[in-house]
């Protein structure tokens, strides 16, 4: 619960839409998992707690009258502007798959894997929901899986586009009987709209990586795109700490490569990366602003978490106080900007619920 607590709170300063906890209440009753652990309860606030998962269920019980009122429901508390659409429910199933694809766009410019993106996790508001077995990035590597249930990597960093992508189909099928009623023409029309989600999260990942490169407006895009898709190569090759690296890119921008090129192995491919991309003018001051000093590095978080099931919630609190500015680095703190000491080799995050 603590875990949930702190995360959301992360995401929320890092400007990443999520529900948030309201309290953590411990119950003083221990709960059996690996060993005895201390029980809570998380209250959990958010725009509403509708999730694919509610539409799946509500489908299933075969009650179209239930279906269109949970439908009208989420149009008018999260999508307003369907309701005036000529096909209402194709227009929420639109607003929906705009939504999550803006959502796991930021996702990934933070490094944030959400560990079991089924569809009960993909809100209707577009908020990032349930955090028990999530993680952020140490090592840049899209096949990166922290959660245990998670054998396959279905739900790895670089799967999250592709397997929102899947969850939103699932909806598209629960709203096919709203769409219209010749089943072909609701497919046909819903596929259409599923369509978009590809190119839409595509904008969203592009405009972010712009910010976190610093580059100018009016910068062609095949320039852009070139600069960011080299350069995560060259992360993935080396295997560079996601957060320590992107913020060090800023000094390069500043005219000092040292920090950021002593984290590569082709110093070689940097050196002609950087010279390209320091070529079209990056601003370091509007890096600093999209690239952030703290996330919630593992390590850290399970430290705090440690120390809260053993009475101490101090190290919580501290941790909630540095990731309230993550953009901002502050001295004394310099150990909550630095990597896990041990790589983060073998971290494994639990679904404790």
């Amino acid at each position: 619960m603590l875990r949930e607590h702190v995360v959301s709170e992360a995401l929320h300063h890092l400007g990443v839409p999520t529900t948030r906890a309201l309290a953590v209440v411990a119950t003083g009753r221990d709960v059996r998992r690996e060993t005895p652990l201390p029980g809570a309860l998380l209250a959990r606030t958010a725009a509403s707690h509708l999730r694919v998962g509610s539409f799946q269920y509500a489908r299933s019980l075969g009650d179209p009258a239930l279906l269109r009122r949970l439908a009208d429901h989420a149009i008018d508390r999260h999508h307003p502007d369907a309701r005036a659409a000529e096909r209402p429910y194709l227009a929420l199933l639109e607003a929906v798959t705009a939504a999550q694809a803006a959502l796991v766009a930021q996702w990934m410019l933070v490094g944030f894997v959400h560990g079991v993106l089924n569809t009960d996790n993909v809100t209707i508001s577009g908020e990032t929901i349930d955090y028990g077995p999530c993680a952020f990035l140490d090592a840049y590597d899209p096949a990166t899986s922290f959660s245990s249930i998670d054998e396959g990597g279905r739900y790895a960093y670089g799967q999250q586009p592709t397997v929102t992508l899947w969850n939103l189909a699932r909806l598209a099928e629960a709203l096919l009987p709203l769409i219209d009623d010749d089943e072909e023409q609701a497919v046909a029309l819903a596929t259409a709209s599923l369509e978009t989600y590809s190119p839409t999260y595509t904008a969203h990942l592009d405009a972010g990586m712009r910010r976190k490169l610093g580059l100018p407006d009016g910068l062609a895009d095949d320039v852009a795109n070139a600069l960011a898709a080299d350069l995560l190569a060259l992360m993935r090759e080396t295997g560079v700490d996601h957060t320590s690296f992107w913020r060090r890119l800023s000094a390069a921008a500043r005219g000092d490569a040292e920090p950021a090129r002593a984290m590569v192995l082709d110093l070689a491919a940097f050196d002609a990366w950087c010279e390209r991309w320091r070529a079209v003018g990056p601003d370091p001051a509007a890096m600093d602003r999209h690239n952030p000093v703290y996330v919630p590095r593992n390590h850290l978080v399970e430290e705090a978490l440690t120390a809260a099931t053993e009475g101490d919630l101090g190290p919580v609190r501290t941790l909630l106080d540095v990731l309230a500015s993550p953009y901002d680095e502050r001295p004394g703190l310099e150990r909550y900007a630095e990597p896990d000491p041990d790589g983060g080799a073998g971290f494994r995050t639990f679904c404790g619920t």
